[in-house]
């Protein structure tokens, strides 16, 4: 059996969503910023012939192109067609892959800048220099704000915008060291190499290094690759908290943009189809309720394959002898019982620790019979409408009321009931 379920449709109104329109909204902000960057830096390039100056407006104005690729795959990642049915919020990947190849663009223009440009360059006055200050204060602003914002929303265009901010920052801290050394007539060089020319070569490393790691990250989630093991396995103890859960087969979980798709397998400890379906809708509640961003969650289940069943008997004593009583029997006896030939293949005879419990006795014993994996309990009492059976009920254990003194009569009465 197979449940599948999308977000339900009062959640997906995404051009209303908050978090969606401060996407947007940071999205348009960074195309802005970066035009306002690429033209400044721009006109102080000219005026001071620096290299390291021309190679941050190139990355500026390489990065308001990918700004609008940004903005735009935003936009439409939220969407749905006919012919995408299940949405495009891989696009948000695939900007994040093209503003990576935009980058490594820029740095085979600054290479070309680099090894073609010769000539001294020109003393930038204190007041250009203050321009270049306060717009490196804005970008490590914004920079922070955007991957804030990115992180909160898992949004991996703003995470990525926010580090390449960040990088743009170390870039121009390396600016701001040349043309500052250019300011006060300090002309350095190494083995021949200008001051300048080793700025703008640090500013390639800069801009290597976040194109790569946008460039591998994209790719991972475009080639499908799964989601994080903290949060995958996160949901696997979600699902492990369930009572009736059987085993897992196979768990996998896939990003696509900020969004997270589900798959599970998974065998229940009950053959009641009505029950399976409201255990797999609770377990899908708690992985939206504590895991953000779950777009889909498909889950395949199916009745456990047994070959034994587990029976829990309430014992007066070790000799075998069964108690009248449930939450006061002396003793507990669990019995694995082979479905092939209905015979004893192991027993455990446990003292019942809760018998001295003030209060709820039943309830306790009825809690550790789930957790040693009983699937039948029989008894003397009937508890069925007590809080003793609404905890088996609900865990899937059924309850026998037994009129036989002895271990093998009560299995022997277990077993003919199991099959009535």
């Amino acid at each position: 059996m197979v449940r599948i379920k999308d977000k339900k449709a009062p959640d997906k109104p995404f051009s209303t969503n908050d978090e969606t329109r401060q996407i947007y909204r940071i999205a348009g902000c960074a195309f802005l910023l970066n035009i306002f960057l690429a033209v400044m830096k721009a006109i102080l390039a000219f005026v001071s012939g620096s290299l390291a100056i021309t190679a941050s407006a190139i990355d500026s104005a390489t990065d308001a192109v990918a700004s609008i690729v940004i903005y735009g795959g935003v936009r439409l990642s939220t969407k749905k067609t006919r012919t995408f049915p299940m949405g495009l919020y891989k696009l948000e990947n695939v900007a994040s892959v093209i503003i990576a190849l935009f980058i490594f663009i820029a740095g085979y223009e600054i290479i070309r800048e680099i090894f073609s440009s010769v000539g001294d360059v020109l003393r930038l006055s204190p007041s250009y220099i203050i321009l270049l200050f306060l717009g490196t204060a804005f970008t490590f602003l914004f920079g922070r704000y955007a991957t804030s914002i990115g992180r909160r929303t898992e949004s991996p265009t703003l995470i990525a915008e926010g580090r390449h901010r960040q990088v743009d920052v170390l870039s121009s801290i390396v600016v701001l060291i040349s043309v500052t050394l250019s300011y006060f007539d300090l002309h350095l060089d190494i083995l021949g190499i200008t001051i300048d020319q080793i700025g703008a070569s640090l500013i390639l490393l800069f801009i290597a290094r976040a194109g790569w790691d946008l460039l591998s990250n994209g790719m991972r989630v475009l080639l499908d690759a799964s989601m994080d093991f903290s949060t995958l396995d996160h949901i696997r103890k979600i699902f492990q908290e369930e009572p009736l859960l059987g085993e897992i087969k196979s768990l996998v979980g896939r990003n696509a943009g900020r969004f997270r798709f589900i798959q599970a397998d998974i065998t229940l400890k009950t053959e009641n189809l009505e029950k399976a379906h409201q255990v797999s809708e609770e377990i899908e509640k708690k992985i939206r309720d504590q895991v953000p961003h779950v777009e889909k969650v498909a889950i395949h289940f199916g009745p456990e394959m047994k070959t034994h069943d587990r029976i829990a008997l309430p014992l007066e004593d070790e000799t075998g002898r069964i108690s009248l009583h449930f939450g006061e029997a002396p003793y507990f006896g669990i019995f694995h019982i082979s479905r092939k030939d209905k015979k004893i293949e192991k027993k455990r005879i446990m003292e019942n620790l809760h018998r001295s419990s003030g209060t709820a006795k039943g309830i306790r014993v009825a809690e550790w019979l789930v957790e040693q994996g009983v699937e039948h309990a029989g008894m003397k009492e009937d508890v069925s409408r007590r809080g003793p059976g609404y905890v088996l009920s609900n865990a899937g254990v059924k309850i026998h009321v037994l009129s036989a003194d002895q271990i093998d009569q009560a299995i022997h009465q277990i077993i003919d009931k199991m099959h009535d």
